[in-house]
């Protein structure tokens, strides 16, 4: 399915950027650009929108007062240049908040974001994926298709079954928090694993097919008792 997102910011540059981040994401379709939050309400009194990104401070009415008025609100991600409203975001239940100006790859943390909570919602089968930046261009990964995700210095490489691995510019840790606990375990500092390709293990290592790989000491005790 292709989900609806608005974009109500009153800087033309900034509605610009957005626009273009979001023509690289297939699954989420630009339905209209408003620069202020009365046109918005006016918009949405219309049209129903899956997700807004949202500004906070706009003439007439700011973007914080504006999600007030919503019964219900849609997904809101605020776009703002000042971190200050963050803990007032969060309050009002945005799924995230983007600090102005923001680089494509903080952007697609946070439409995978978005993704992982409204398939959860609608309840989408395991074709579920997640968008990743490599060298040149945005790549979508089913979440089916990765064995495991390996962590170096300064980027990750995401080994796939029958697919060329990935090489991403993302931290271990935040890619982590996009994963199901229920689909990918973590086992090292280093690794996190497919739960459904794991073919054995021990206490020291876990095996997908040939590939061994090694639980790290402070991850031992994640699989005594736990059915592969």
């Amino acid at each position: 399915m292709r989900y609806q997102a608005l974009i109500v910011d009153d800087d033309p540059l900034a509605r610009k950027v957005l626009h273009r981040y979001l023509e690289s994401v297939p699954q989420v379709e630009t339905m209209g650009n408003c620069c202020n939050a009365l046109q918005a309400i006016d918009f949405l009194g219309k049209k129903k929108a899956d997700l807004i990104f949202l500004d906070v401070e706009m003439p007439s009415l700011a973007g914080t007062d504006f999600v007030k008025t919503l019964q219900p609100a849609p997904k809101i991600i605020f776009t703002t240049a000042h971190p200050e409203f963050a803990a007032e975001a969060f309050d009002l239940g945005a799924i995230d908040f983007l600090i102005k100006p923001y680089s494509f790859e903080r952007f697609l943390k946070a439409i995978n974001r978005f993704y992982n909570g409204s398939r959860q919602e609608d309840n989408v089968s395991l074709s579920d994926f997640l968008y990743f930046r490599t060298e040149r261009k945005t790549v979508r990964v089913p979440l089916e298709s990765i064995l495991y995700i390996e962590s170096f210095k300064d980027h990750i490489v995401i080994h796939r079954h029958n697919e060329p691995d990935l090489r991403v510019k993302q931290a271990i840790n935040a890619v982590e928090l996009m994963l199901s606990k229920d689909r990918f375990i973590r086992i090292h500092r280093s690794f996190i694993v497919s739960v459904k390709k794991i073919t054995a293990y021990s206490n020291n290592h876990v095996e997908l097919g040939k590939v061994e790989i090694p639980i790290g000491r402070k991850y031992k005790g994640t699989f005594p008792g736990w059915e592969v």
